[in-house]
């Protein structure tokens, strides 16, 4: 029979109290009190905690010690069956988490490895466009084939590489879902074996967009326009063309990378996108150009500083150059393009020093490996070529031969 009453239990002093059935009202020497339902199991005197007597009354003591008495007269331990209980309620929990919280997760967990923080924000910014809206409420373990389907289909023709960018952002979000067991089974965003029996393939559907570029024939007279013009993005701009170098690459540059005296510049591997260190021999107007930046900034930290102590230009403050100049017939990446035609169609300098001097990957290994030295004199000359050519353009007369000096492979 029952033994305490609500004032007893209110006004009891330290120590144990049973009520009887092995419910224990226990109080602490500073008068914390709290309910435990003691029992035997299996030979072993076990003790489960029943909750706080501010939040647990005597009837609710009562009722809980009844269902614990009931489990162990089935030989069921009550702590035991408590634990699954709350493991339980975690998985379901956990299978619960909803799509974009698992997104958000996955990108920070691998910020850190790379590059830079607008990797991460173009995850973001593609991942709102164009997931969120479909399923970024939705469990992630509820999201399959016909919902990423649903997510594709309207841009995989018109916008085909950031569709390509989103399926593999989402496969690599499900996939970390699955190893932290959040979901099961197959990934449906998976390409081969999945979606490619669904959508028609990169090379069919992608309508190539290219950089806008300037015509080379057009150049000297841009140059000669830019020259003109002072500031340290007007320069940055003018050095990204005549090395024909990517924004990234120009906007990082160290002075750390530059050797004046060798008239070279050695970017980093790190911040190549071909991840390998890329050498640049530099012709002698991008040596002043750097005289210049020097004698303004002094040579240390970034070659092309920003605004900011510490930082370097933003990687609109060329954009914001060819802006200045109302030039909207060409982009900063597109030089790259001008000097890539004006290589192939006025010089005699071969394919082979023309890619390595853009940086671009080897995909064949037979001439990845004809290439391993990286052809520094034949490049220095096609560099200088290009230099002269956006100063003086075209030769007078119709009838021009391509250049050819010391250029043969």
């Amino acid at each position: 029979m029952p033994r305490l009453t609500s004032r007893g239990t209110e006004t009891a002093g330290p120590g144990k109290y049973g009520d009887g059935g092995g419910l224990w009202l226990y109080v602490g020497s500073a008068g914390k009190r709290r309910w435990v339902y003691r029992y035997m199991i299996d030979g072993r005197s076990r003790e489960m905690g029943l909750g706080g007597f501010d939040v647990t009354s005597l009837a609710e003591a009562r009722e809980k010690a009844h269902e614990a008495r009931k489990l162990v007269a089935q030989r069921i331990d009550p702590l035991e069956a408590r634990r699954s209980t709350e493991i339980q309620a975690r998985l379901v929990a956990a299978l619960s988490m909803t799509f974009k919280k698992a997104a958000e997760t996955y990108i920070l967990e691998h910020r850190a490895a790379w590059r830079n923080e607008k990797h991460a924000s173009q995850w973001e910014r593609t991942l709102s466009a164009y997931a969120y809206p479909t399923i970024g409420d939705l469990p992630v373990s509820a999201v399959d084939r016909a919902l990423v389907l649903k997510i594709l289909r309207p841009i995989w023709a018109t916008k085909n590489e950031t569709a390509s960018r989103v399926r593999g952002r989402i496969e690599a979000i499900l996939d970390w879902a699955t190893v932290h067991d959040l979901r099961k089974g197959d990934n449906p965003a998976r390409w081969r074996g999945s979606l490619d029996k669904a959508l028609p393939k990169r090379g069919s559907a992608r309508i190539v967009r290219h950089h806008p570029a300037l015509p080379y024939r057009q150049i000297a007279a841009f140059m000669a326009d830019l020259h003109s013009l002072d500031g340290t993005g007007t320069r940055a701009l003018e050095f990204a063309i005549l090395t024909a170098a990517r924004t990234g690459e120009v906007i990082g540059a160290h002075w750390r990378e530059i050797d004046l005296e060798a008239a070279l510049w050695t970017v980093p591997a790190d911040r190549m996108k071909a991840r390998a260190e890329h050498t640049v021999p530099l012709s002698p107007r991008t040596v002043e150009i750097l005289s210049e930046m020097a004698a303004l900034h002094g040579q240390s930290g970034y070659v092309f500083p920003g605004g900011r102590k510490g930082k370097p230009l933003s990687n609109m403050a060329m954009t914001a150059v060819l802006k200045r100049m109302e030039r909207d017939d060409c982009t900063v990446h597109g030089f790259r393009s001008s000097f890539r035609d004006w290589a192939a169609e006025r010089t005699g300098h071969s394919p082979e020093v023309v890619e390595m001097a853009l940086a671009h990957a080897i995909g064949n290994k037979v001439e990845a490996a004809y290439r391993r030295g990286n052809l520094l004199s034949k490049r220095r000359q096609l560099m200088a070529d290009w230099a002269t050519y956006c100063v003086e353009g075209e030769p007078a007369g119709e009838n021009v031969l391509p250049l050819f000096s010391n250029t043969q492979s």
